[in-house]
């Protein structure tokens, strides 16, 4: 980050007021309002922080005109090509990626740390049979700080790296425990030879009836899309990592509430929309009346997987695991009508003139629902794998956050209700209380 010697000067009640420029790396430019209020008593409007940039950050860099997502410098798609998801991971939380010597012992403190206190196994017999994986996982990692007590911002200094580690790996045994729980079946351990992605396909699906068998290209596949979903900057969820971390919150609670806030529809549940919405249109057998049904104005069907907040052309990972898609499906041979239907649909909405003048391209929603449905994934779990893979991502945005100087989150408001005057006859009318 640099600042600029330059200013903008804003002119209220006859008043000029300087503000900072502040230019960052990649040549983003902001105004710094920081003594606005101070100076001239107003504050600024921005309703679901559209235009309002809430913090420095190193960690993930967007440029959504230009198609551009990476982590720490790298493009995702070198990450994608040469590394695994353990690395991008420490990539994340440490800001580089980590050499042979450090890949082993992050590994190794990922594979010492799978393991669940045994007696938080049990909090899974008292969830209801059929409960949301996702609610429970964010039940169990709040759970976590009971057994682990010293993972407060003082003791974090020494051991940061550890409770990240243990979060990171064992979340994935967590996720795996709460689906086991949800069908009603024996829960699978963890196993000290397999790789990260390799472990948590086989706690999922080995069963003592019938033994899960871990095909490399299947761990290949989930590396990638766990890489592709690590971090994407200042999202709702990893925005309510850093608020309620900023009340120095222990790193264990402040992961569930990213969680809780990546459980809604329109953030980590909008994978399972989109495979909803293709069941809907293939038992229609009519794209073009759904592709004409989201154009309508007055009729509330929205094509799911389509569009962007930041992006304004084709999503980089999208890219990446449109091509993924197709080639892991053909490799296995697996067969799933859905994919013919979400090929008919982006074909008909990238040659619509409505969608390509709206930049609502498919983003990277768009195809992750059927690459998990060919790994076996239920859809109820799309959302958990959602948040298995943005861990590192909201670590290290906790760790990039407590290490500053930042201060609690609290913004303001613009308060539009009732004054003194609207409501003196309701209180003149009152008789005092007689204490």
């Amino acid at each position: 980050m640099n600042e600029s010697p330059n200013f903008v000067t804003l002119e209220v009640e006859g008043k000029s007021v300087r503000l900072p420029v502040v230019i960052g790396s990649e040549g983003e430019k902001a105004i710094d309002i920081g003594s606005l209020r101070r100076e001239t008593g107003y504050v600024t409007l921005d309703p679901s922080f559209m235009n309002t940039a809430a913090c420095y950050s190193q960690i993930t860099f967007i440029d959504g005109e230009k198609g551009i997502l990476r982590y720490r410098g790298i493009p995702i798609e070198d990450l994608v090509r040469k590394t695994m998801f353990i690395e991008v991971a420490y990539l994340l939380v440490h800001g580089e990626l980590p050499n042979e010597e450090q890949r082993r012992n992050f590994s190794a403190m990922l594979n010492v740390n799978s393991m669940l206190h045994e007696d938080m196994r049990h909090f899974f017999d008292h969830f209801p049979q059929g409960a949301h994986p996702m609610h429970i996982l964010s039940t169990m990692i709040n759970a976590l700080a009971a057994f682990y007590p010293n993972v407060d911002l003082k003791s974090m200094s020494e051991d940061i790296d550890l409770s990240s580690a243990r979060l990171i790996s064992i979340v994935r045994t967590m996720a795996a425990f709460a689906y086991k729980k949800s069908i009603g079946e024996p829960v699978v351990y963890p196993r000290h030879d397999l790789s990260y992605c390799a472990n948590f396909l086989n706690m999922m699906f080995d069963s003592p009836v019938r033994p899960y068998q871990i095909h490399p290209e299947a761990v290949r596949i989930l590396n990638i899309l766990f890489i592709l979903h690590a971090d994407h900057e200042q999202n709702c969820s990893t925005t309510a990592v850093r608020t309620i971390g900023s009340a120095q919150v222990n790193l264990y609670a402040t992961i569930s509430a990213g969680i809780s806030a990546l459980s809604g529809p329109l953030h980590g549940g909008a994978n399972q929309a989109v495979i909803e919405m293709l069941k809907m249109i293939q038992a229609d057998g009519n794209v073009k009346k759904f592709i004409d049904m989201a154009k309508d104005r007055n009729n509330p069907f929205r094509l799911m997987g389509f569009g962007h907040r930041v992006y304004k052309t084709y999503d980089p990972r999208a890219a990446i695991i449109k091509k993924e898609c197709h080639d892991y499906l053909e490799r296995t041979h697996y067969t799933d009508p859905l994919l013919e239907v979400a090929r008919e649909v982006e074909e008909a909405a990238l040659h619509d003139s409505y969608f390509i003048e709206r930049n609502l391209y498919p983003n990277v929603d768009f195809y992750t629902g059927i690459l998990y449905r060919a790994l076996g994934i239920p859809e109820n779990m799309f959302t958990v794998m959602f948040a298995l893979a943005r861990l590192p991502g909201w670590v290290a945005h906790w760790k990039e956050m407590i290490g500053g100087e930042t201060k609690i989150v609290r913004p303001r408001q613009i308060y539009i209700g009732k004054t003194p005057a609207d409501t003196v006859d309701v209180m003149e009318n009152r008789e005092p209380l007689l204490h």
